[in-house]
């Protein structure tokens, strides 16, 4: 494969990669916040499960969701560490595993939405359960739910660490995309950290949340621009480094 053809191919990668990207910041919110956020009353199990209850059919869609978000990651996890593997084999395999290790435990937490809906499901075998305790168990599970996005957002925010540095080496794809990436990783290390040590200042952690949001700059650059055939030094963009 020429230089030519080997450019092509890194900038057809580099558009599926944005568009994979864009496509799953769309479907994510839906089951990991909307769905969650509609179903569960705060410190209130009963109101919750009466809610799980009522809107079976909403949760079980947020759960088909979140698997197909964690079906394109794992899709991505490959596809990212193609594209950027002629700038660091070894640290795109960081990269790749952190990210990885982040898609295991989002599919391994569909597991708590399952439990809440199979506790109020009325099977015979939860006979031995007073309703109350049937509540509390299908709010518990659906906190835990909450709660795990803690520790998938640490592997993300290494993902991201990571990422950031190979795009900023990287010489096709600007510079500012990978300082951005960076940021976006302090913003999911610095909410996750300060949410597990200092729990009762959620508000202050879920706006520097927000400020990651930066990170989708990474997509959008790919797919309006691509990539450029030449890296910003005197290397050609397709020879590996160590």
């Amino acid at each position: 494969m020429n230089t030519q053809e080997m450019m092509d191919s890194l900038k057809r990668t580099a558009r599926l990669a944005g568009a994979l990207t864009l496509l799953m910041a769309v479907i994510a919110p839906f089951g990991m916040i909307y769905v969650p956020s509609t179903l569960v009353v705060p410190g209130d199990a009963t109101a919750t499960a009466n809610n799980i209850i009522a809107s079976e059919g909403l949760l079980r869609l947020g759960i088909a969701g979140n698997a197909v978000v964690f079906l394109i990651e794992i899709v991505l996890v490959v596809i990212l560490y193609v594209l950027l593997e002629p700038v660091s084999r070894t640290f795109s395999l960081v990269a790749a595993f952190a990210r990885l290790a982040m898609t295991t435990v989002q599919g391994v937490n569909l597991f708590n939405q399952f439990m809440a809906l199979q506790v109020l499901g009325g099977a015979p075998y939860l006979g031995g359960f007073e309703p109350g305790q049937l509540h509390a168990l299908a709010l518990l599970f659906m906190n835990a739910f909450d709660s795990v996005s803690l520790i998938w957002g640490l592997f993300f925010a290494l993902h991201l660490a990571v990422l950031g540095a190979l795009v900023y080496r990287s010489g096709y794809i600007p510079r500012v995309v990978g300082a951005l990436l960076i940021v976006a990783s302090l913003c999911y290390f610095v909410q996750s950290f300060g949410t597990i040590l200092l729990p009762g200042s959620t508000e202050i952690w879920s706006a520097i949340g927000l400020v990651s949001m930066v990170e989708l700059a990474f997509p959008l650059w790919l797919v309006i621009k691509g990539v450029k055939g030449q890296g910003t030094g005197s290397q050609p963009a397709q020879q590996v480094r160590a």
